[in-house]
């Protein structure tokens, strides 16, 4: 009885810091995360600040193109673009981390085994016994985290799988960005290809006519040798503008995950250049904080690196681990379940940093000039999504207007050279007069195409900037590559 006395004695005075160290488990160290407040303009350049601002429409933004290849085309490269799969990979990665941090909140236990077979020399007959010895234990450790080092750890890695989830969602607005301006690109060659051989053919027109005037006396050899100039400078732009164009098919193709020509025959037929629906709404600056991915990213970095502060500050504690085993050892291996047989220990182990030259300090101070890098990587993200969509909205307005301005240049050169043409028929006007009017209406309707396009270009420019993007879902969990027989097995020789 006295022993049992003094058996719940010992007990009660290891369970008695025990729980008091599970207690103090609760604890953490370093700073707590907290979301930055930075200061914000309250419109964007150029609004009314009495007007409220609609909010931006930037779900599926390429669709008001109006353009069901474009569609098309956005659709296939989320599916198979090489830079989303990275993306995807570097999520599963970050996810597999947390998991594995989360981990070491957790006990451990390993198991053992072994049966062995020995010989040994009995001294008193000098001859030798054969034996059998089997043994079997488990061993188990737990640390307790008193100051918190591991739930940082764990903190971090989660914010670690927000960052590579936002990671996705800007590669992604990246991506769409790129396919709709490559698009419109490579419909805005195709225009100027066309326009091209169409000014080439009415240039080659008039030389011929030009020609037929010579032979009746009222011309010059000399006129029929400028206007066949002038219309073979013209044709001489098709090959330049044909290069850029399959430049453009060949970046739309590898964009979608295909070979560079995969896209060649399905985009030969032109349609029109993609045409916004202009004005669009961009809300306030404010928005880019919850819209744009890469300022989301970064914000989640600069709290992921917070948590390693705190991480690295509980190093500077003590720790203390419980750690305990059972083991059972017999010579016959009915015996192992036997009380006689089976041992075990148990207790607490602390460990307690005395003289490290001041590493832990230092680690520290790293963590702290690291979490100091990405608060500064966050506000520099945060200005330059504000610098992209004031960039945009001016590039955008001023397109407009320029436009307009080209418009009414091409139709009015393009009356001027009907004009021209009607009087050098009729004799009344020079053949120069005729090949600067048909010039300048060539190059003012190519200024007008190229200005389409890059009106289309800045409309894209404006919705990325705003953090237009991918909203619908995409699988992240299935890996690009999936082993098969990766148990046990023999081996076999590796491919070469």
């Amino acid at each position: 009885m006295t022993g049992l006395k003094r058996g719940s004695v010992a007990a009660r005075r290891l369970i008695v810091p025990m729980l008091t160290a599970v207690l103090l488990a609760g604890c953490v160290v370093g700073p707590d995360y907290q979301i930055p407040i930075l200061p914000m303009p309250a419109n964007w350049s150029g609004q009314k600040p009495t007007k409220p601002a609609r909010p931006a429409q930037l779900s599926r933004w390429w669709q008001r193109l109006r353009d069901p290849q474009l569609n098309a085309l956005v659709e296939e490269a989320v599916a198979g673009n090489l830079d989303v799969a990275t993306a995807k990979a570097r999520i599963r990665e970050a996810r597999a981390s947390y998991r594995q941090s989360a981990g070491t909140l957790l006990p451990s236990v390993d198991g053992s085994g072994s049966a062995t077979r020995n010989k040994s020399d009995v001294a008193t007959s000098g001859s030798s016994a054969i034996y059998a010895e089997y043994q079997a234990g488990f061993d188990a450790s737990w640390e307790l985290d008193l100051f918190g080092a591991n739930r940082r750890g764990v903190e971090a890695a989660r914010y670690g799988v927000d960052a590579s989830e936002e990671d996705l969602r800007s590669t992604l607005l990246t991506l769409v960005g790129d396919v709709a301006s490559t698009y419109a690109q490579a419909r805005g060659y195709q225009a100027r290809i066309a326009l091209a051989r169409r000014s080439a053919a009415s240039q080659r027109q008039t030389a011929e006519l030009t020609r037929s005037m010579a032979l009746a006396g009222t011309a010059t050899a000399a006129d029929v040798a400028k206007a066949m100039g002038q219309a073979a400078s013209t044709e001489a732009a098709v090959p330049t503008l044909e290069a850029s164009y399959a430049e453009a098919v060949h970046r739309l193709s590898v964009l979608t995950g295909r070979p560079p020509a995969a896209l060649s025959e399905r985009l030969k037929r032109g349609v029109p250049i993609p045409a916004p629906r202009l004005p669009m709404p961009t809300g306030i600056p404010a928005d880019i904080l919850v819209s744009r991915p890469d300022v989301l990213m970064a914000e989640r970095q600069y709290a992921q690196y917070t948590a390693k502060v705190g991480q690295a500050e509980a190093a500077r504690y003590p720790s203390v681990s419980l750690t305990g085993n059972i083991s059972t050892a017999a010579l016959n291996l009915g015996d192992l379940g036997k009380n006689s047989s089976i041992g075990w220990s148990f207790g607490p182990t602390l460990s307690v940093p005395v003289f490290n030259a001041g590493q832990l300090k230092a680690a520290v101070e790293v963590a702290e000039a690291q979490r100091d890098q990405y608060f500064i990587a966050y506000r520099s993200s945060v200005l330059t999504a504000l610098e992209d969509v004031e960039n945009a909205l001016v590039l955008l307005s001023q397109e407009r207007i320029r436009i307009g301005k080209l418009a009414s240049s091409a139709k009015s050169y393009g009356e001027a050279a009907r004009l021209e043409g009607t009087l050098f028929k009729a004799g009344e006007t020079s053949l120069l007069d005729v090949l600067d009017a048909q010039r300048s209406l060539y190059s003012a309707e190519d200024t007008l195409l190229q200005s389409r396009v890059l009106l289309a270009t800045d409309y894209i420019a404006l919705n990325k900037a705003l953090g237009g993007g991918w909203d619908g879902a995409v699988d992240t969990g299935k890996p690009e590559i999936v082993d098969v027989k990766t148990g046990p097995r023999l081996a076999s020789k590796p491919a070469t």
